[in-house]
């Protein structure tokens, strides 16, 4: 496949992928027409391997040509149907990712999830372009000034306009179809994934959790992300 393949995602089940781009407001699904206020289009670019400290992936990216977003899967080995798929979420933290920042523990994560993929032989990390929990960059910058004068990091968004979490998982959708994967197995610690994932159609066999060291600089934070987020800390 290459990059004149368009990957249309309506929302749960119903997938499609489709040759050329697609415009599409309605649907006929057993007899009943249903009319969806919003969809997700990605174009598959183009996969390479990818050489990291713990083996080769692959990379493949795709992008959303209406939010002017690149997304990337780095997956490992190959799905084999019946069998679950370790798939880890990462929403991206430039702070955390790539600066490391010890003000979250995205960037531990993420490390993480690479390392328990490669060692589990199969699995993939779907990277999305959604910083700052879906608020960008320079909000999140402004978040973290609010939080240095005592605010936790739901209240910093909320005073800055922004919902507690604003990411959205839609996208992975078309993400994990794009690899055939049917039946997963999630690395997360939070329960919005899984609920998106079965939203969508795939079936999660269970929940792998992920776990990382706290230190002074982030322990309010992940305080915050399980007594106000609902995240599943310390299993």
């Amino acid at each position: 496949m290459n990059g004149d393949l368009w990957i249309v995602n309506f929302p749960r089940k119903n997938l499609y992928s489709l040759k050329n781009f697609v415009l599409a407001a309605t649907i006929v699904v057993s007899a009943k027409l249903l009319i969806w206020s919003r969809f997700v289009v990605l174009r598959y670019i183009e996969s390479s391997r990818l050489p990291t400290r713990w083996g080769t992936f692959d990379i493949h990216g795709f992008e959303d040509p209406f939010k002017g977003k690149e997304h990337i899967v780095l997956s490992f080995g190959a799905y084999k149907e019946g069998q679950p798929f370790l798939v880890r979420i990462h929403s991206e933290c430039l702070t955390g990712d790539a600066l490391g920042s010890l003000r979250c523990d995205c960037g531990e994560q993420l490390q993480t999830a690479i390392k328990t993929i490669s060692e589990a032989g199969r699995g993939a990390i779907l990277y999305l372009r959604q910083e700052g929990r879906g608020i960008g960059l320079v909000n999140k910058i402004k978040a973290y000034n609010l939080q240095d004068q005592g605010a936790d990091t739901v209240e910093a968004n909320e005073r800055l306009g922004f919902g507690a979490d604003e990411r959205d998982y839609s996208m992975c959708a078309p993400m994990l179809q794009h690899l055939g994967v049917r039946r997963i197995d999630v690395m997360t610690n939070n329960p919005r994934k899984i609920q998106a994932l079965v939203d969508m159609g795939f079936e999660v066999a269970n929940r792998v959790p992920i776990s990382t060291d706290s230190n002074p600089h982030n322990a309010a934070y992940l305080e915050a992300k399980a007594c106000k987020l609902g995240h599943l800390l310390g299993d």
